[in-house]
């Protein structure tokens, strides 16, 4: 497998990467506030315009064939983030997240995911490159992943917050009683210690970690080229925080969607491991496949949406310190009385001088 660039064009892309987060955290999101839908609707088509141009460039600039193998990873990718969206709200949720600090959360969760996906992407095709028989392992392993979705379909998440990383963290780590704005860690007593909020992002990391690894074998099964995979990736991961502020209350209209997806993986396992055996497929056929399962998913949801589920979440181990209505910064205390989500613990009073920014 021979890489279709040079090394400079990989520092360039991930230099333009970076420029990009650099605008959104310092500029476009430097006040933590409530993502508004239509905020997110502006961005989500942002970030999907960025992408298809992006594949518009590899079109005209690596060819045909490897135009059509970014927007095949692309839409695997994009749609598998889909999936992605309900679980970081099922997260919020359990942890009673503000909203107006969930878009830090999801900012650096997407940096991490980032970054461990390029490591992922490098091993593997370092791995196809020295091991071609690994490739039916990842095929064997889609096609048992897409299964196990399919028969989960309709099943209750598990909850985040049980997770054993997190419970792990939860022990072995000092955590404040409660939230701290958008900071990951604060002093109590001139003690540094991590916010809740950092559980929250370890759940956001290992819940992408889960889904790149079902998700980079698959786009292998599209392509080889390194690139492509991480290029297809990168783009439809930095819109994921947009996405999420759009579809996280729609969960009832995706019904189908895990489904279609379970179809994807599945179809993506066996084209992997025909393919190792010398049996080609078009790639312009693999896109409309999963183009065409997609959307049979996303329109059966739609014409038989699924019933309301009950709102709440279960109890929570700390206070929630829900800021003002108005949305406004960390910093800005709140108007009357402190309620019990105010208070920290032990009958330890929560001020300036005890708890401040690290």
């Amino acid at each position: 497998m021979t890489p279709t660039i040079e090394p400079i064009y990989w520092i360039a892309f991930l230099a333009f990467i970076g420029f990009l987060l650099f605008l959104d955290l310092f500029v476009f999101h430097r006040n933590a506030h409530v993502v508004k839908v239509r905020e997110a609707a502006i961005f989500s088509a942002f970030w999907i315009a960025l992408g298809v141009g992006f594949g518009v460039v590899v079109f005209f600039w690596l060819g045909s064939t490897k135009g059509v193998e970014y927007f095949t990873g692309y839409l695997i990718e994009k749609s598998l983030s889909v999936d992605n969206v309900f679980v970081f709200a099922l997260i919020f949720g359990a942890f009673a997240v503000p909203a107006q600090y969930q878009h830090r959360v999801l900012f650096w969760g997407v940096v991490g995911a980032l970054a461990m996906r390029l490591v992922m992407i490098v091993a593997g095709a370092a791995l196809i490159e020295a091991y071609q028989w690994i490739l039916y392992v990842f095929g064997a392993f889609l096609i048992f992943t897409g299964i196990r979705m399919g028969l989960s379909h309709g099943k209750p998440e598990k909850d985040p917050s049980q997770n054993p990383v997190v419970r792990f963290a939860r022990r072995r780590l000092p955590f404040s009683d409660a939230y701290d704005g958008q900071r990951f860690f604060t002093r109590v007593n001139a003690k540094r210690v991590a916010t809740p909020l950092l559980l929250v992002l370890i759940s956001v990391e290992i819940t992408d970690l889960i889904f790149a690894v079902d998700s980079i074998p698959a786009i292998f099964a599209v392509t080889r080229d390194p690139f492509i995979v991480y290029t297809s990736n990168a783009f439809a991961i930095l819109g994921l925080r947009a996405l999420y502020f759009l579809l996280a209350d729609l969960k009832n209209r995706f019904r189908y969607l895990k489904l279609g997806l379970a179809v994807i993986l599945v179809f993506v396992g066996v084209k992997l491991t025909v393919v190792n055996l010398g049996i080609k497929i078009d790639p312009i056929v693999s896109l409309v496949v999963v183009g065409a399962i997609l959307a049979a998913a996303i329109v059966a949801s739609w014409l038989r949406p699924a019933p309301p589920e009950v709102e709440g979440h279960p109890d929570l181990p700390w206070p929630t310190d829900e800021p003002n209505e108005g949305g406004a910064g960390d910093d800005v205390p709140s108007h009357g009385e402190p309620g019990a989500a105010d208070k920290p613990r032990d009958g330890a009073t929560r001020t300036a001088g005890s708890a401040r920014p690290g």
